[in-house]
């Protein structure tokens, strides 16, 4: 493929593996730990919880540093600090402290580097190829960083079944490594500020409020996910209703990767073009129903199956609204409508975890599942009605989104 004969674009792709592999092991082996300190469903919201703070805190600082300064140097210095942030927890299990606060502490730490990291880390492939190109390249590096994220979970099964500390060393080991991956890219001329970061700040977010297709796309995925995000739970699951054990949530947290990477692959090889709005709509609620299954099933494969899926449907999703959202913005913008959609992201995903932890713990592990699901399809039901140019956008090609 020509997008390999690329010096920069084969640097990006290999960091972003490595990236992926790093995120997919440590999320595993997070959640693995918290649960097996105390087994409350709580703590497993209260990470979430953690994570999705500093996101909300830091998103239009992070994204105004994104614009100001050199992008590739901030991921790499970000992919740094997540590595230490996980030999802290390495320390942690180590001198066998089981004190949750101090897991809170180094999560939140990681949760911060993550913040800052983002924005810069996203904002980086639009300005690397070509925008005929975008869709073809987001949709190959997802592929293969969904079949990473295959392997990731199932590894760190493995790896916690020997002792958690090796999973959380070889996140890092991952994180270090992308870290030299980022390095490889070329500097690029930085854009001069505006009058003052808080004017940096809000021009993102009136760029996203003025285009209702954006608006809509993105916050559509926050409420959708915030209620239908079930891998908090996965823990629970593993051990309480399916039996599986270690081994059997790390497939259980492969499962999504799996078959978001079957999709990406999929459209790397076909791209979207027509039916952008019904597509995102018809996608985000089979991702509903997907939950549905999952929270009802009690057979494990019937429960992979449902997870892969809920993956594949997420996959599209997400291959729209990056486009929707990194095509379609000025490079010197990218950083900090990136940080915006951030907040988006990580409350459906962080505070989603959040939120089906405190309603598990309240109501249970299964009702907190299947009332997500339902929840997912209302907000589909209610989206299509307040954003009716969402619903009726049609092309989406690899120069972006041409209205109807």
């Amino acid at each position: 493929m020509r997008l390999f004969a690329e010096r920069e674009f084969v640097a990006y792709f290999f960091a972003r593996q490595c990236m992926s592999l790093g995120a997919s092991i440590e999320d595993v082996a997070i959640g693995w730990q918290v649960y097996q300190l105390r087994h409350s469903a709580f703590d497993l919201g209260l990470v979430g919880l953690i994570l999705f703070i500093p996101q909300l805190v830091l998103a239009l600082p992070a994204g105004v540093v994104a614009d100001r300064f050199d992008r590739r140097k901030l991921s790499t210095a970000m992919a740094c600090l997540n590595a230490v942030g996980l030999g802290g927890l390495i320390a942690l299990v180590l001198s066998g402290n089981r004190a949750i606060g101090w897991y809170f502490i180094a999560i939140a730490f990681i949760g911060t580097a993550q913040a800052l990291a983002i924005p810069s880390q996203r904002a980086l492939l639009a300005g690397i190829v070509a925008a005929h190109h975008f869709v073809r390249a987001y949709s190959l590096t997802s592929s293969v960083g969904q079949v990473i994220r295959v392997a990731g979970p199932a590894l760190a099964g493995l790896l916690i079944a020997i002792r958690t500390p090796l999973a959380f060393a070889a996140a890092a080991a991952s994180y270090v490594v992308a870290a030299f991956g980022f390095l490889l890219l070329e500097r690029r001329d930085v854009a001069p500020g505006g009058p003052s970061v808080w004017h940096d700040a809000i021009e993102a977010v009136r760029f996203i409020v003025r285009r209702k297709v954006v608006l809509g796309a993105i916050s559509l995925d926050l409420f959708a996910v915030l209620f239908g995000g079930a891998t908090a739970l996965l823990p629970i699951f593993a051990v309480k209703i399916l039996h599986a054990g270690p081994t059997g949530l790390g497939l259980l947290r492969a499962a999504p990767a799996l078959g978001g990477g079957l999709v990406a692959l999929y459209l790397a090889r076909r791209p979207l073009s027509r039916r952008g709005g019904r597509t995102l709509l018809a996608c985000v609620s089979g991702f509903g129903v997907a939950t549905i299954v999952f929270g009802l099933s009690q057979n494990f494969w019937l429960s992979f199956g449902a997870l892969a899926f809920a993956g594949g449907f997420d996959m599209v999703s997400m291959v729209i609204r990056s486009v929707l959202v990194q095509v379609r913005t000025p490079d010197e913008m990218r950083g900090r409508v990136g940080a915006v959609e951030n907040v988006f992201i990580g409350a459906s995903n962080e505070l989603g975890a959040f939120e089906s932890g405190t309603v598990a713990a309240l109501l249970g592990p299964v009702a907190s599942v299947v009332l997500g699901g339902i929840g997912t399809l209302v907000v589909i039901a209610l989206w299509s009605w307040l954003f009716p140019e969402l619903r009726s956008f049609d092309a989406l090609t690899e120069e972006g989104i041409v209205s109807p």
